[in-house]
């Protein structure tokens, strides 16, 4: 059994859809949980308090919390009432997210600003108090959240899109930061029919992309099972895989000394799109270190 006996998880976004089944069952499963989320019900009640309710209800711990996810000072809050209610924290799920689609030729900058702040910011203001509370544990698991929408594009997400590229970006930096300290972080790009894609998919579609199918991987990858750091999971309708960016063989042109001319690109531009014989790097220093663009200094 996945056990979190002991441990204390953050789950940001937390009063419903995804968030809200990953409180669920971190909390079965015996961890302490912080319900993090700002939204209300319709009756005007903190969304973040129902689930806290739920959770005590079955005979779980829990404590809500109402902070912002898009200032520091927000952040630290939440990391703080894990530490007082609950005495440390060892697992941050960061899954606060917003919506504002609009074509990019048509967007405002408040809604290119509000889906940057929530999610990348955001991803910015919760972790680093997490970590600097994981750092002497030497321990702890992060969980961020990102989409195919940056993965792949999606019509009218450029907002969405970038955050969440961002984010991937911000892990693959903390992966070489914070292992040494016995800190993983991974990614999820989930998929899911929530009252925040509400109306996004189709019928037939939304019924088969229920919120807890997401749930088992990020389990796992918040547990003391799982060995990995700085990977992406890709997830839907009971369907994982693990995503990655990857570099196709390429050519090398010149001796590192001669100009090239770009007559030589558009000569070779075909093997330098072909990516039949992909590889997969883990820092960008193996990539300035390819073969021999560094050979003839």
């Amino acid at each position: 059994m996945i056990d979190f006996q002991g441990q204390t998880a953050l789950v940001t976004g937390a009063g419903a859809g995804i968030g809200r089944a990953y409180a669920l069952e971190l909390a079965r499963r015996g961890a302490n949980v912080v319900v993090n989320d700002i939204g209300r019900t319709r009756d005007g009640q903190f969304c973040a308090d129902v689930v806290k309710d739920e959770i005590r209800a079955a005979g779980g711990e829990a404590v809500a919390s109402h902070d912002s996810v898009v200032t520091l000072s927000g952040g630290r809050q939440m990391v703080q009432t894990a530490v007082d209610r609950f005495g440390g924290l060892d697992i941050l799920v960061n899954n606060a997210g917003i919506l504002r689609d609009r074509t990019f030729m048509k967007m405002t900058e408040p809604e290119w600003d509000e889906v940057i702040s929530v999610h990348l910011k955001g991803a910015f203001c919760v972790t680093q108090p997490a970590l600097q509370q994981m750092k002497p544990q030497q321990y702890g698991r992060v969980v961020f959240t990102a989409s195919t929408s940056g993965m792949y594009g999606n019509f009218g997400q450029s907002n969405y899109g970038a955050a969440k590229m961002g984010i991937i970006g911000l892990m693959n930096t903390l992966k070489l930061e914070v292992t040494r300290y016995g800190i993983l972080v991974n990614t999820v790009a989930p998929n899911a029919d929530t009252g925040m894609t509400e109306g996004v998919f189709p019928e037939d579609v939304a019924c088969r992309i229920k919120p807890g199918f997401n749930v088992p991987l990020v389990v796992y990858l918040c547990s003391r099972h799982n060995p990995v750091s700085g990977r992406v999971f890709t997830m839907s309708a009971g369907w994982f895989a693990r995503s990655a960016m990857v570099s196709g063989k390429g050519v090398c042109i010149g001796d590192t000394r001669r100009d090239i001319a770009a007559e030589e690109i558009r000569d070779r531009f075909h093997e330098i799109c072909t990516i039949d014989q992909v590889r997969e790097f883990d820092t960008c220093g193996e990539i300035y270190s390819l073969g021999r663009p560094l050979t003839g200094r």
